[in-house]
Formats: C-alpha cells, structure tokens, sequence
C-alpha cells in the first residue's frame, strides 16, 4: 500500500494505491478525513485509513490513472537537505567530504508534483536538479539511536531537488536562497513503505538513486556510497530538533544535471519509483 496525494473528481486529499486493487480516496472511507497524508500520520488516524481501506469493496477502488498525482508531502512540517553526502558527487564539484552531515532547510512553497513545471528563475541563469531519496517520518522522532531509527521511518519518495547553482557560487552563504525558489522541490507520486522498500531492494546499502536527463541516465549510485545513511542522518538530526509525522529528510544526489527550458528530470529510485518534471522559463 502506498500513500499519496490526488486531485480527483473536483477533489483533493490523501489517496491509498495499491498495486491489484487501485486507487483509493480518503475521503471516501474516512469521516472527517484529513487534507493530507501528513495531517492522518499527525492525527493519529493511519490505522484507521488502513483499517477501512481492507473493508472496502472493490468498487470503491478506482483506476489509479484517473487521478493528478501531486506532491505527496504537503503538509509536513520540516524539509531538510543533505548536502554533498555521496563522496564521488562532492569529488566531482572539488568540495570536502563533510565530516558531519551538511543540511538546510526546503520550505512548503518549494512543493511541486509530478508533471509539473519547475520554473527557472529570472536571476539565475544556471539552475541544477539533483535525483535523491526522501525518508518521510511516521511518528514524532527525536534523540534517536541509530539502531532504532528506521523505526520512525513511514516510507520514501522520489525527490529532484533544484538548485540556483550560480547564486550559490557567487557566496557559499547563500545556500538556503540558492535553494528555495518556487518549484525548486518535487516530490512523488507516492510514499512507498519502508517495509515495501526494503523487501523490493533487500538493504537500503543497495537501493540506486539516478539522476536523468531527457532520457538518458547521467548520474547515479547506491546507498552504501553514501557518506552518511538514511540511519545515521535520522539518528543525528534527532539530536539536534525534533521530526514530527510527515517530516521530510532528503538524502543527497550521486549527481545533478543543469536544467534547460524544455528539459525533461527525472529521479529514479529503486524499489520506490520514477518522478518526472520539466522545465520552464517563462
């Protein structure tokens, strides 16, 4: 069972996918059901969704091809980026391997889904996307061991993380701008669960992040290439704030491409899926 975000006969809110028997709306089996995923996991209300959807007769599923896919992560709270965490992306741009993990912040106006535009802002003309893993939270997490960590873990989601690269080159200090314009973070289609996740590729060490370009491969690698795993940027982001349900960790890129008017990304991750989008100036 996945988890994700539709637009669907006029409507909007969190759907359930499930690989034989469809797409299936929140609204329709829950009361006073919440306007996303995040607001079910903050609400405690997950077992309900799941619960009901296994009562569900097989008419209420619908083809999941009738619903707009969008950002499956609305509504969380924190979105934090990694940077630099794949050592052969952060050789390839002649920068240090962190010792610690290097994040920032990705706010909610960032959120596209898939098919969308990313806008390519009027002051930068050299903008990146960068394919990654999104860890999203299932339950409140803080100061958590890494040996438990997974446990707060709901599932992940294919990420393309942009980039004003030539902003962020001209002062180091201004990452943060360099990385929140509009339509500079998609997300989905859908949460896949960790469980699911780890059975599809059988260890995190082995799950293949690639960064595409209009159809042809250009960067790509696997978790154990990671200087820091999903794991440990749980555990030590715990210790320093608190992650609440929905709460987003990006992961880091093997590589990013420059993106163009026109240009088709994509992020595909093993065992959890493809996510696509253009680019645009207007």
């Amino acid at each position: 069972m996945q988890y994700a975000m539709v637009e669907l006969a006029g409507r909007t809110g969190p759907a359930l996918v499930d690989q034989d028997r469809g797409l299936l709306p929140a609204w329709d089996i829950l009361v006073d059901a919440p306007t996303t995923v995040a607001a079910i996991l903050g609400t405690g209300r997950l077992a309900e969704w799941l619960d009901r959807s296994s009562d569900a007769p097989s008419a209420a599923w619908r083809d999941p091809e009738e619903g707009v896919y969008l950002s499956p992560v609305q509504g969380a709270q924190k979105i934090l980026g990694i940077g630099l965490n794949y050592s052969d992306h952060a050789s390839d741009l002649n920068e240090n391997v962190p010792t610690e993990p290097a994040s920032f912040p990705k706010w909610p106006h960032t959120l596209i889904g898939p098919g969308e535009k990313i806008p390519l802002p009027a002051d930068s003309s050299r903008v990146t996307a960068e394919a990654e893993l999104g860890v999203v939270f299932g339950r409140y997490c803080r100061n958590v061991q890494v040996a438990e960590a997974l446990d707060y873990v709901l599932g992940f989601v294919p990420v393309l993380d942009q980039t004003a690269e030539d902003v962020l080159q001209r002062n180091p200090r201004f990452l943060t701008r360099s990385k929140n314009y509009p339509g500079f973070l998609s997300c989905g289609p859908t949460i896949v669960p960790r469980d699911d996740v780890l059975e599809a590729v059988g260890s995190l060490a082995d799950l293949r992040v690639t960064t595409v370009l209009n159809g042809h491969a250009k960067a790509s690698n696997v978790g154990a290439a990671m200087t820091f795993g999903v794991r440990e940027l749980v555990s030590f982001h715990s210790k320093v704030m608190p992650f609440f349900p929905g709460d987003v960790i990006l992961t880091g890129t093997p590589g990013a491409v420059v993106i163009r008017d026109g240009d088709m990304v994509a992020a595909q991750v093993e065992g959890v899926g493809t996510l696509t989008n253009f680019a645009t100036r207007h």
